[in-house]
């Protein structure tokens, strides 16, 4: 259980240390850099101090002004160094900060990478050309039904000269009955209902006539009676 435990903790342990490796990096330079900024102020304020020394006694005792200068001297060298050194500690942190952004976005294009495999997964050019040709293939049955369903529609309409015919028909016979009924076309009828059987048929007409004849002949028929 023991050595169980110690290698799940070694395992986990280098993980979150290097995890956290750059994060600690930043950290422990930003720190540093904030202490150099410190004693640069420190330096800063000693400088001056020895430069008020020396110019307070530059005429009355020259020594101790010039040994003012020389310690101002000092601080000034190791001012000097500071700036540099915080220089450096600058430039190494702007050096992790663009080289953990470096990694963030290679990781991120890599997550990227693996989630566009996923999604395409068995996807091929061949697989995408056969769909295409399936999806025109079903434009065209699509294309071939409604044009079935519109010439069936077509089929079904109404003849309207089969209707012109048949409207010349009642014409006709509602034409004959009146003449069975009076023995003659009146004048109104002749008017109104003649030109509008122009294609009447040659039946209605031979039986029109027969019936004038008849009735011609029952006329004849009663004058010899009287």
């Amino acid at each position: 259980m023991a050595s169980g435990w110690g290698i799940g903790s070694l395992w986990g342990g280098n993980a979150a240390k290097k995890k956290d490796t750059t994060k600690n990096a930043i950290l422990g330079l930003r720190s540093t850099l904030d202490m150099l900024s410190k004693r640069e102020k420190h330096l800063q304020n000693q400088m001056d101090e020895q430069d008020a020394i020396a110019r307070k006694n530059v005429s009355t005792n020259k020594g101790l002004a010039k040994a003012a200068l020389r310690r101002k001297k000092a601080h000034e060298q190791a001012l000097e160094q500071t700036s540099a050194q915080m220089m450096t500690l600058e430039k190494e942190i702007s050096s992790i900060e663009s080289a953990n952004i470096n990694k963030e976005t290679l990781d991120a294009m890599a997550n990227a990478s693996k989630a566009m495999k996923t999604i395409h997964g068995g996807l091929t050019v061949d697989t995408v050309d056969q769909v295409m040709e399936d999806l025109r293939e079903q434009h065209a049955v699509g294309d071939e039904i409604a044009e079935a369903l519109a010439q069936g529609a077509t089929s079904n309409a109404i003849d309207e000269d089969e209707l012109d015919e048949e409207l010349a028909e009642l014409q006709q016979e509602q034409l004959d009955e009146k003449m069975l009924k009076t023995g003659s076309v009146p004048i109104s009828d002749q008017i109104q209902r003649v030109p509008n059987v122009p294609n009447a048929p040659i039946r209605g007409r031979a039986v029109a006539e027969e019936e004038d004849e008849e009735e011609e002949l029952r006329k004849l028929q009663a004058e010899m009676a009287m």
